[in-house]
């Protein structure tokens, strides 16, 4: 393979754990479950976290490192632990016990960094890892990118202030949100609270964001560009559980988007995606990209 196919594609910032479930724990993490899924869908990917030096950190790595996700950022950390995170189920939804503090929290400065994401295409981050000053420094300083910047809101409580919000979405390129944070964030800086067209344009107009995507589950999703919106109905499917379904359909975005697909086939791929990843155990479940082509076609 030439240079330009090796090239990392997208680079992930952020949050890398293990969810604690009553039947056992699951790696996980918003970032970790954008990679694995983007790498599955062949564009090469590298993490920018950090584990802590234990056994947890060491499970992570190994498998991150067979999943073939680029490690060159990874960092270890002597003195905090590697993220848990205690999940339970309620049906097939999962609420989060976030442990705090932990390696993830003290992401490092890199100068190699830097460099890498401006010649990468896409840097994907999300408002999780920036409850800590250092990693929330760290993530300011790597937001002055060329590459697209990918912001995947995810407010939770307390971790979430209007200035920190701010911030965040002037830098992004692309935002999405659930329905849940599309009001969130109208309540958050006085925006209008009729219309989704006209919620999304205050976002769009407010942050000066070309592109905003609204996931809204079984429900479908709606991609809003500089010029138009596009609106897809998804279907009912068997569902196993939802952990990681938001985090795989934003990885068929970008990998489509990466590919300049047209908006609705960019939006049925990444709706198929999320469903699919919806019908399996986990953020980052074993599965041969055949698979899912397949059910895509039987869904749309």
């Amino acid at each position: 393979m030439n240079n330009e196919a090796n090239k990392t594609k997208a680079m992930c910032y952020g949050e890398v754990l293990w969810d604690v479930l009553p039947e056992g724990s699951q790696p996980g993490g918003a970032p970790l479950n954008v990679a694995y899924h983007l790498n599955k869908m062949g564009l090469s990917t590298s993490i920018i976290s950090k584990v802590g030096d234990d056994s947890n950190g060491e499970r992570l790595v190994r498998l991150m490192d067979e999943w073939g996700i680029n490690l060159q950022f990874l960092q270890v950390d002597t003195e905090y632990p590697t993220s848990e995170v205690l999940a339970k189920m309620n049906g097939n939804e999962a609420s989060y016990e976030i442990v705090f503090p932990v390696a993830w929290d003290f992401i490092g400065k890199n100068n190699q960094i830097q460099s890498v994401i401006n010649s990468s295409t896409y840097f994907v981050y999300g408002s999780l890892a920036s409850r800590n000053e250092t990693s929330r420094d760290t993530l300011f300083r790597l937001l002055e990118t060329d590459a697209i910047k990918v912001f995947d809101i995810n407010l939770r409580p307390p971790f979430m202030g209007q200035d920190l919000l701010k911030v965040l979405l002037e830098k992004a390129d692309i935002v999405k949100l659930n329905q849940a944070e599309l009001e969130m964030v109208q309540i958050i800086f006085n925006g209008p609270l009729d219309k989704e067209a006209s919620q999304v344009k205050f976002i769009q107009d407010h942050f000066n964001i070309g592109e905003v995507i609204i996931t809204k589950g079984e429900f479908g999703a709606s991609y809003y560009t500089n010029k138009k919106g596009y609106h897809l109905w998804g279907n009912e499917v068997q569902v196993r559980d939802t952990i990681g379904s938001g985090d795989s359909f934003l990885a068929a975005f970008i990998a489509n988007h990466y590919l300049k697909a047209q908006p609705k086939i960019i939006l049925k791929n990444a709706i198929a995606m999320g469903a699919f990843i919806a019908t399996k155990k986990g953020g980052c479940p074993d599965y041969r990209i055949e698979e899912y082509e397949s059910f895509k076609s039987k869904m749309f």
